[in-house]
């Protein structure tokens, strides 16, 4: 197999594998959303232990604490690290299990500056939702509607994106695609 060249160039070839050697096929929808819950429940055990090691160094006694807003910054970096580190290898757990892997629109790895830009644009499944709970003083139940709603609406705004990529993914210039586990090199 060939190898990548070496050398100042500072553009990646993608790898002689066969992950590549097909078109760059969008996963279907049902998988990317299966993946996602799945990444939602593998960020669960994130929190935990961000949240528990924030709490504990900060000896934080109550979640109604004054340091709450300091505590959800804590987690808005912890969970920025996680995404941006993962996607600059190609995939987080999740993205192995379900064979998902993000590439940048040429089908190269992602950079850490492009896996940063995707991590603060995702935020666009979670912001429209909870800048409207806010002002409206919704209740919890009102709120998950609100929440769970808008990401089953941004998730089929997908199906308006010639390539069937989410919206985030364009914007940042990356993309979802089928992909086996990458392995480590």
């Amino acid at each position: 197999m060939p190898s990548a060249p070496s050398g100042n160039s500072g553009s990646l070839r993608p790898p002689a594998d066969d992950t590549l050697a097909a078109p760059l096929m969008a996963p279907g929808l049902w998988r990317r959303m299966a993946c996602w819950l799945y990444e939602g429940m593998l960020l669960f055990a994130v929190v935990f232990i961000a949240g528990w090691l924030f709490s504990t160094l900060g000896q934080m006694r109550s979640g109604m604490d004054s340091r709450r807003h300091l505590l959800q910054a804590f987690l808005f970096v912890v969970f920025g690290v996680y995404f941006v580190w993962f996607w600059a290898h190609g995939q987080t757990l999740a993205m192995k299990t379900w064979g998902i892997r993000v590439v940048d629109r040429h089908g190269r790895a992602l950079t850490q500056g492009r896996a940063l830009l995707r991590y603060l644009l995702s935020w666009v499944w979670f912001l429209p939702p909870l800048a409207a709970i806010s002002p409206f003083g919704l209740g919890a139940g009102e709120s998950v509607v609100l929440v769970l709603g808008w990401v089953a609406v941004w998730a089929l705004l997908a199906r308006f994106q010639p390539e069937r990529q989410f919206w985030h993914d364009v914007w940042a210039g990356t993309r979802l695609v089928v992909s086996k586990p990458l392995s480590r090199r």
